[in-house]
């Protein structure tokens, strides 16, 4: 075997192993979910959605931006035990500072404002979920390109949240479980893969000075800015219609379940992106990319549509009868679905190689712009709705798309060159 299929056969092995994290992630949140809604209705699994749509920006925080700069971090370092231990170690104190002062923010609020005092166990529930879940390190295993210890694992503890699911949710009064089973998953995840990373990977936790841990935060913070701007057409989406009593819970929960179906299906693109930016970065087979894309356009489109078309009745089936206007919502969304295959290969995958990579994070930072300055218009001029905000979401998408379109056919004569380049090398 040639040393390029060699590299081929590692990338798609964890592209693999990638796709089933992940979709072990969705597919028992599509074993669970309906039977969430079912017992909690639109009002509690709203109450959960708005939870987790303001815990999200908090997981944004403590991630800060690591799983692609630590990423290209244990990519470089992969060979050197010492230097891959300082980078997991300084990753781990920062974001471990980092939740704690997360979690006294949170105290704070709900000691303070009425509107989460009324529900302060569920937020600090959620809150340890999400923390937990970000002291996961998938940024080693990805850069590592060996995806399958930590796959292995973590879904046999994601199984036993949904055993605890099944057997303790009876009632509505029963959704401060949800976080609470996600949090004990999490923390079994950890300590499995941390045993497989110090015993098989050989990481030790070691002593780092301010200087390394400042350089490694520092060099995250670009990162970070573009995944925090990200939030302003996700998580905002859902906090902003939680904020507005006058809609109830119920549009919150409507909104919930049509925006979590949406987010199932952009991130089974998501594995492909993440095991194809570290071999892109080494690679920068451009050739890869145009193949990748030409395969996958037509059926997301035909599957698009087929969804919109009977969206009514696939949330109804799906969710339950009571969900059945989420379909509405669902429909407004889908063009998200079929814009995402080409937003996540068009960005750090494509634009880091073409040494453009300052563009995937402005591209998201102007795209936010826009939806926080449309989302203010709405309500201030008094049309916002789930509806229009639908509409200004999907808008919000397509600009990401058309910046990254543009800058990549800007400099497409590196993209020719480069790719050019490495089909001759590979061939000798």
């Amino acid at each position: 075997m040639s040393k390029g299929q060699s590299k081929k056969k590692v990338l798609l092995q964890n592209t693999l192993m990638l796709y089933i994290l992940v979709f072990s992630s969705y597919f028992l949140s599509f074993i669970t979910v309906p039977y969430q809604t079912r017992i909690l209705g639109p009002d509690y699994y709203g109450r959960v959605g708005f939870a987790l749509a303001f815990m999200t920006y908090f997981q944004l925080i403590i991630d800060f931006g690591f799983l692609l700069s630590a990423t290209e971090d244990v990519a470089k370092n992969r060979d050197n035990k010492k230097e891959l231990s300082k980078i997991v170690t300084s990753v781990n104190i920062i974001k471990i500072l980092l939740s704690v002062l997360s979690l006294f923010i949170i105290i704070i609020l709900c000691a303070t404002i009425p509107r989460f005092q009324e529900e302060s166990s569920l937020y600090i529930l959620t809150f340890l979920s999400v923390a937990t879940a970000s002291l996961l390190p998938d940024f080693l295993y990805r850069g590592l390109e060996s995806m399958k210890i930590i796959t292995v694992r973590t879904i046999l503890i994601r199984l036993f949240f949904v055993l605890m699911i099944f057997i303790f949710l009876k009632d509505k009064g029963d959704y401060h479980l949800i976080p609470l089973f996600t949090m004990l998953g999490n923390i079994g995840a950890i300590v499995g893969v941390y045993l497989h990373a110090i015993k098989t990977v050989k990481i030790k936790l070691v002593q780092v000075n301010f200087n390394y841990l400042w350089q490694t935060f520092k060099k995250s913070s670009y990162f970070f800015y573009s995944r925090m701007a990200s939030t302003a057409y996700t998580a905002t989406n859902t906090f902003a219609l939680g904020l507005m009593s006058s809609l109830g819970s119920n549009v919150v929960g409507l909104y919930t379940s049509a925006d979590k179906l949406i987010n199932t299906a952009k991130s089974g693109f998501s594995p492909i992106a993440d095991s194809l930016y570290p071999y892109m970065v080494k690679n920068r087979d451009f050739k890869l990319v145009k193949k990748l894309l030409l395969v996958l356009m037509p059926p997301v489109i035909i599957g698009s549509i087929l969804v919109g078309i009977y969206a009514d009745d696939f949330c109804a089936l799906l969710l339950g009868g009571e969900f059945r206007e989420a379909g509405r919502i669902l429909r407004l969304l889908m063009p998200i679905v079929v814009m995402a295959p080409l937003v996540y290969i068009l960005g750090f995958p494509v634009l880091t190689p073409m040494g453009q990579s300052k563009h995937a994070n402005l591209s998201v930072i102007v795209a936010s712009v826009f939806h926080i300055a449309a989302l203010g218009i709405l309500l201030i001029s008094g049309n916002f709705s789930v509806f229009t905000l639908c509409l200004i979401t999907v808008a919000t998408q397509f600009i990401v798309l058309l910046y990254r379109v543009i800058v990549v056919w800007a400099n497409k004569s590196s993209f020719i060159n480069r790719s050019g380049q490495i089909s001759s090398g590979n061939s000798r």
